[in-house]
């Protein structure tokens, strides 16, 4: 039986990215085939993602060129290698209409495919509005990104998820938004795919460490002054040196010794070695928490959900700083014995999920 799958692959972010792949992974414990339909968002690549970053400001793009291109090596080599994609790329929705169906079993998800603010509105294929009427419709792991739905996003939203067999979500928040706003009852909560896959399974493709002794590891994705002086704070209260994951070359004059651009599998490897980290990424502190380490959490201005839903989840809010002045949350310790407990039960429900679909299908 095989499998295929939208997501958001071709965003150049390390959660985005480690998603994908965890996704592929864990599909195909279950399906003989599995492939990702290679839908690009117009403004994740070329001249489009290029006025994202620089919002028409010409004066912007010798800062930004740079790392744009090193991302298109960078994420290229990792897809290339780890993703497997369909031949025929996807780059508009006039490409849809002329889709070839290619799977007996459709995904839509993981991560924030159902983000309206992201996606600037409804995006029909992310909801599988291609897929041949005959062909089944799950939805795994998915993300709202938010707490509610725009008003204007509910009737089409509600219009192509109503034709899905079975809804998994990763979020609290997703399951109230298809509740209460799209009045959709077959849906389930699980866990992120990256959270699905084990410690273990992490640690097997992994690099070796590359920085010695303890440090504080900085994945900072939403920029602030406030946010860096914490992080220099930080370092002198505790004592430890103090990296920052630089996904941009322009973030090497903030605060911390710059780790630039790294390969993608580094991300696992710095953060299962690092003794803290200080971010304000959903994924960086689930792996964090996958890899027992400790996680200091900044919640962003948006999208903050997931994050909070997460720490919710797992027991463990009290490594939210409370604000720019709150240093005690270094010493609001992790019971890593209850999250990993935590987490192994959900693992089952992911695998239970799984498995219905493929009972449902005949397989």
């Amino acid at each position: 039986m095989k499998a295929a799958v939208i997501t958001l692959h071709s965003v150049c972010n390390y959660g985005t990215q480690l998603q994908a792949y965890a996704t592929q992974e864990k599909l195909k414990q279950y399906f003989d085939d599995v492939e990702f339909i290679d839908y690009r968002r117009p403004d994740t690549y070329g001249i489009k993602l290029l006025k994202t970053f620089t919002k028409g400001n010409i004066l912007k793009i010798p800062a930004i060129l740079p790392t744009l291109i090193y991302w298109k090596f960078n994420f290229g080599k990792f897809q290339k290698k780890y993703l497997k994609l369909t031949r025929k790329k996807y780059l508009s929705l006039r490409d849809f209409e002329q889709f070839e169906d290619i799977a007996d079993i459709y995904f839509s998800g993981s991560d924030q495919v159902w983000n309206t603010g992201w996606n600037n509105g409804v995006i029909p294929p992310l909801y599988l509005s291609f897929v041949p009427d005959n062909k089944p419709r799950y939805a795994y792991a998915s993300s709202f990104g938010t707490t509610k739905l725009d008003e204007k996003d509910i009737n089409d939203s509600k219009k192509y998820l109503d034709k899905f067999k079975m809804i998994s979500v990763r979020e609290e928040s997703g399951l109230e938004i298809l509740k209460n706003q799209l009045h959709i009852d077959n849906a389930i909560r699980i866990l992120d795919p990256t959270l699905a896959m084990t410690p273990n399974f992490w640690r097997s493709i992994a690099p070796k460490k590359k920085i010695r002794g303890d440090y504080i590891l900085i994945y900072n994705l939403n920029k602030s002054k406030e946010f860096d002086n914490y992080a220099e704070e930080l370092s002198k209260k505790t004592g430890l040196k103090l990296y920052r994951f630089c996904t941009r070359f322009d973030q090497i004059f903030r605060k911390g010794k710059s780790i630039i651009i790294p390969d993608i599998l580094d991300f696992i490897s710095l953060v299962d070695n690092a003794k803290i980290i200080l971010t304000d990424s959903f994924h960086a502190t689930a792996f964090a928490m996958n890899m027992n380490v400790e996680p200091i959490c900044i919640y962003p201005e948006n999208y903050s959900g997931r994050l909070s839903d997460f720490l919710e989840l797992v027991k463990s809010t009290q490594r939210h700083a409370k604000d720019y002045h709150d240093f005690e949350v270094v010493d609001r310790h992790v019971n890593f014995e209850r999250v990993n407990k935590i987490l192994d039960e959900e693992r089952k429900k992911v695998d239970d999920f799984l498995t219905a679909i493929v009972e449902e299908n005949g397989g």
